[in-house]
């Protein structure tokens, strides 16, 4: 049976996710980075698509399947992809819970 978190502070969301981002792109990436809500996923983080669908995937292992990340993803254009940053991504999760 997994374990669904029920992270309701935006600081609590915030490590949730740069523990998933270690996870997608290496601890040894991340290490150095100062990783914050205002931190976007392309400039940023560097990822690219495939890693943006691997988070989407551990968003939805780790916060259940009410957070649907990916159908999310799908009603944004590119650009807003593009720009995107964490701390969009922790409203959605909070709008959600």
């Amino acid at each position: 049976m997994d374990i669904v978190k029920t992270l309701t502070g935006r600081n609590e969301i915030l490590e949730e996710m740069k523990s998933i981002i270690a996870d997608v792109i290496g601890e040894e990436f991340v290490e150095d980075m100062d990783i914050t809500e205002e931190s976007s996923f392309t400039s940023d983080l560097e990822m690219d698509s495939i890693e943006i669908v691997s988070f989407s995937e551990k968003v939805k292992e780790s916060f259940g399947k009410d957070i649907d990340f990916t159908g999310w993803l799908t009603n944004k254009n590119l650009e807003e992809i593009i720009e995107m940053k964490l701390k969009d991504v922790i409203d959605f999760i909070q709008s959600c819970q």
